[in-house]
């Protein structure tokens, strides 16, 4: 559990691919890779730009792209709202990507969960660890 301050809790996930960082780029910001191994999405890599990923639960996520910097940074809110106050959430999910010797190093952080969301927390660690399964599948299969 990684404390981002008094108030919030972060979930940071770091795993090296064996692929160069511009082909990681294409599956973190073209729309129809993210559907294969994130969510469905109205993603366009421009700061600013709102969009929605939409979960197979159901679920509406509300994003908006918060920083870009091509094969290296890409930040966006990870937002959901919940009939009950609990269950909202106002986060931001920051990719980090670096060269290494073999490929490249992704690290994905999730800022922004209260104490009181242990839950989400807890989802959240668990759930980028599939995701970021899923992203190798994708990448693999990427030319």
């Amino acid at each position: 559990m990684n404390v981002t301050s008094a108030q919030t809790l972060c979930v940071t996930v770091e795993r090296e691919f064996p692929h160069p960082p511009e082909k990681l780029w294409r599956a973190l910001t073209q729309p129809h890779l993210i559907k294969e191994w994130l969510m469905n999405n109205d993603f366009a890599p421009n700061v600013g730009h709102r969009f929605n990923l939409r979960g197979d639960w159901g679920g509406v996520l509300d994003c908006e792209v918060l920083e870009i910097e091509p094969r290296q940074i890409l930040s966006y809110t990870w937002n959901f709202t919940h009939e009950d106050e609990a269950y909202n959430l106002r986060s931001i999910v920051t990719f980090t990507l670096m060269p290494t010797h073999k490929g490249t190093l992704l690290r994905m952080e999730q800022s922004g969960f209260r104490p009181n969301q242990k839950q989400a927390f807890q989802g959240a660690r668990h759930g980028w660890q599939g995701f970021l399964g899923k992203l190798e599948q994708v990448l693999e299969g990427l030319a």
